[in-house]
């Protein structure tokens, strides 16, 4: 249905139904009439017409609640406990996660859902069942012993199609893993020249920043390095996003200027993350969010900015493909440019698999979000914790001078050795989840395991399955009674047993057949930024004065209200104002 209104296209799809039903209300009265020679008495035509949809819902929603009990008692198993709800149909309950959305701390309100009903709860919403879970043996049978069971699903893949198409994190099946996991090999992934271009500028420009009197918003700056960095490893050139400058504060006069925000790698950087925000808030509303964009779909205007970003690069490859090919079946020779492209990038690695325009879009978009996203928001996340960490902070700075000095490019095998980072790598990726939030629908009755001595819970068919690792990976029955404290040493000291007895109660990188196949690129992107940034600079603040957290948004559970920022969460997390922070430039190799 492309060219008609999302809300339209919704109302089509029901009408089917609406007219069944209508037609059968008018032939019941049509036969009163000739049986009884007379009109139906208009209450009895009026009940004809508004009361067969709700007694049908009704129907339906008891003959499914009795079926589901059936089929959990046959097989030794329970249901997921139901949140309670005060509308018809869990209105209510939609109403709160969409608050929660907009304005409540990140978790909201499943943190409360959890608390008030345990790790596993069904959460219905328009009428059908959500069982949300932080349950490490759940994740592990959706993600790996019973990964057949479950699929992405049509619901989610109706919701995401104009964000992500037919790419590797809106499809079933490996074909879009075999097509890229070729090129994320040992060798390409070590070769660290890509990185160091790209951090020195950011570097240089937040020197130069700081020295002119501004804070430095971290996350902006990160922001641009990975997608520099990311469309670089892509394509084979960037898109040069730092060469638009770092972002000032919006109260100072530079912060007003227009041009930056019409620079043409910020409007493509800013479609992208709006696409991707109205993406998360449209799963809120399962199959009717068409009603919540009726007339134009919003994040189709804003994809249409990504594409013709792509779409000429596509091009140009496409055409390099071609031109090598002909001049290999004239000459017998290919051009040393044209093979380091194909071999080099993923999107000549992708041209060399298809020529299908769509698919190779859809693909790079996805993988794009992937390598940007993620390792932007771990990266913010982590020097939002050096800041209010200092003893943690010196600590890493003394392991990097240790190791490499105070200039000295980090190799491999050095960011490989450098124990301690990788383990303030993986608290801030316990604490801060880059993807907060999953979610996967059963293909048949599936159970999943029982839990401390406790029943297995039965999830019948085409339910979806949301799960948050975000939830889990805070949890103090797994992590300790220090859960919420920030400290890698957890990853190092005694503590280790924990994650060593259960490994599923720490995945940042996802788990089974769909691990992320850029886990160990995406270490070294981090691990070498974070070198140089502590070569460069000794002590990390946060900008207070502009780095402000309302009082209500204090109100949260556990650590959230702790946090000194807002956070919010796309398909990943982010600070909401950007990370604000002051920077001291270091004075010598001894400066730790």
């Amino acid at each position: 249905m492309a060219g008609i209104p999302p809300g339209f296209a919704y109302i089509a799809t029901q009408l089917p139904r609406l007219v069944r039903v209508l037609a059968l209300a008018y032939a019941s009265t049509r036969v009163w009439e000739l049986v009884f020679g007379k009109p139906a008495p208009h209450w009895l035509r009026v009940s004809a017409y508004l009361l067969p949809v709700p007694l049908a819902l009704t129907c339906n929603v008891l003959y499914t609640c009795l079926r589901d009990k059936r089929e959990a008692a046959r097989r030794g198993a329970v249901l997921a406990p139901r949140l309670k709800s005060r509308w018809p149909g869990g209105f209510d309950t939609l109403l709160s996660v969409v608050r929660g959305f907009r304005n409540g701390h990140i978790g909201s309100p499943f943190d409360q859902y959890c608390q008030e009903y345990g790790p596993i709860v069904n959460i219905r919403i328009m009428f059908g069942d959500r069982i949300f879970t932080t349950e490490p043996e759940h994740i592990k049978a959706i993600l790996a012993t019973q990964f057949n069971s479950f699929e992405k699903g049509p619901v989610l893949w109706d919701q995401l199609n104009a964000l992500l198409g037919t790419g590797v994190f809106n499809s079933d099946g490996m074909f879009h893993r075999s097509m890229t996991r070729p090129f994320f090999s040992k060798d390409r992934i070590s070769h660290f020249d890509i990185f160091e271009k790209h951090v020195d500028d950011a570097l240089n420009q937040a020197k130069a920043r700081l020295r002119d009197g501004y804070p430095v918003d971290f996350q902006d700056m990160v922001g641009r390095f990975t997608l520099d960095s990311a469309t670089d490893f892509l394509f084979g050139k960037s898109v040069d996003s730092l060469s638009a400058g770092l972002v000032y504060p919006k109260t100072s006069l530079p912060g007003q200027n227009k041009g930056y925000v019409n620079h043409p790698s910020n409007v493509f950087a800013r479609a992208l993350s709006e696409a991707q925000s109205q993406a998360v808030f449209r799963s809120r509303f399962d199959t009717v969010w068409r009603l919540t964009e009726f007339w134009s779909d919003r994040i189709q205007k804003h994809m249409e900015v990504c594409h013709g970003f792509i779409d000429p690069i596509l091009k140009d490859a496409l055409e390099m493909k071609r031109s090598m090919k002909e001049g290999e079946q004239s000459t017998g020779q290919v051009s040393p440019e044209g093979k380091r492209f194909l071999e080099d990038t993923l999107l000549g690695h992708l041209v060399n698999c298809t020529e299908d325009r769509a698919v190779i879009r859809d693909e790079i978009v996805n993988i794009l979000i992937a390598a940007r996203d993620t390792t932007a928001s771990t990266l913010t996340f982590l020097v939002y914790m050096l800041s209010e960490h200092p003893n943690v902070l010196r600590r890493l700075r003394a392991e990097v001078l240790s190791s490499v000095g105070d200039s000295r490019r980090p190799t491999y095998d050095d960011v490989r050795e450098m124990k301690y980072m990788r383990a303030v790598i993986n608290e801030t990726l316990r604490l801060y989840a880059s993807v907060p939030l999953n979610v996967r629908t059963s293909t048949e009755a599936v159970v999943l395991p029982g839990v401390n001595g406790g029943p297995p819970v039965y999830i019948p068919p085409n339910t979806q399955v949301p799960f948050s690792v975000f939830l889990m990976q805070r949890r103090k029955d797994l992590w300790g009674p220090d859960a919420d404290i920030f400290d890698p040493d957890r990853f190092v000291d005694e503590r280790l047993k924990y994650l060593t007895s259960n490994p599923y109660i720490f995945l940042p990188f996802n788990a089974g057949p769909r691990t992320c196949l850029g886990q160990q690129f995406a270490y070294n992107e981090m691990s070498f930024f974070l070198v140089r940034l502590l070569q460069t600079f000794s002590s990390i603040a946060l900008a207070e004065d502009l780095q402000t957290r309302p009082s209500e948004c204090r109100k949260g559970m556990g650590r959230n209200a702790q946090e000194k920022v807002i956070i919010k969460h796309r398909l990943t997390l982010y600070v909401d104002g950007g990370l604000w922070v002051q920077m001291g430039e270091a004075g010598n190799a001894n400066d730790v």
